[in-house]
């Protein structure tokens, strides 16, 4: 009872709302039947969001390349780059696309349990979401910093704070994203804009249509 009387306290003193950050994520392989090779060019693997009002831009670092999705916060549209060595795609897809591709995490509930630890300084909370197909993840929350935009983070986004430690899936692997930092400097406009070229240009349609999806 003191540890919830401490954090809901002290969370709510330093409360802050997350207009401009960078927040990095170190990605873990959780699952011990993952092919030994998909693990191995995820090993060292790291997320990296920039947050920036409304905007954000979230990108993937592993060995195979760097997929990035930036979120638009004036038209809501959202655009994946795509660069693994030769292939370089840009995927734009509308408000309502987005949406699609994260259908499966429509109608997230989340089970709040008296459970905490630090994490990047910063206290955390245990929460259980559960899928409208049954199964289950675990995430570590902070209220301390409360995003303005949660689009970037869709599996989370109905949490009261920010996904601090959580569990999510990588094509067929069982990951875990836990945050190594948060720096709260301002994020350069630069980082929104999009390349003018280089890039083969897809409709979200045409890339569920080539990959398969």
């Amino acid at each position: 009872m003191v540890a919830v009387l401490l954090s809901s306290s002290f969370g709510a003193i330093s409360q802050k709302k997350l207009t401009e950050a960078t927040i990095s994520y170190d990605i873990v392989i959780n699952t011990s039947n993952a092919a030994p090779q998909a693990a191995d060019l995820l090993d060292g693997a790291t997320s990296v969001v920039y947050l920036k009002g409304n905007s954000s831009r979230s990108e993937m670092i592993s060995s195979l390349g760097t997929q990035s999705t930036i979120v638009d916060g004036k038209s809501g549209n959202i655009t994946i780059l795509k660069d693994y060595g030769e292939q370089k795609y840009m995927i734009t897809m509308t408000p309502e696309n987005w949406k699609a591709s994260n259908k499966k995490y429509e109608g997230i509930t989340f089970t709040y349990e008296n459970e905490f630890k630090t994490i990047a300084g910063y206290n955390c909370q245990k929460a259980v979401g559960k899928l409208t197909d049954g199964s289950t993840f675990t995430v570590y929350f902070t209220k301390e910093l409360i995003p303005v935009n949660k689009d970037f983070q869709y599996l989370n986004k109905n949490l009261p704070g920010l996904a601090m430690q959580y569990e999510a899936t990588l094509g067929k692997l069982k990951v875990t994203y836990t945050v190594s930092s948060v720096n709260l400097n301002l994020v350069p406009t630069a980082k929104f804009d999009l390349p003018k070229s280089g890039y083969r240009v897809m409709t979200y349609e045409e890339s569920v249509g080539t990959s398969g999806n």
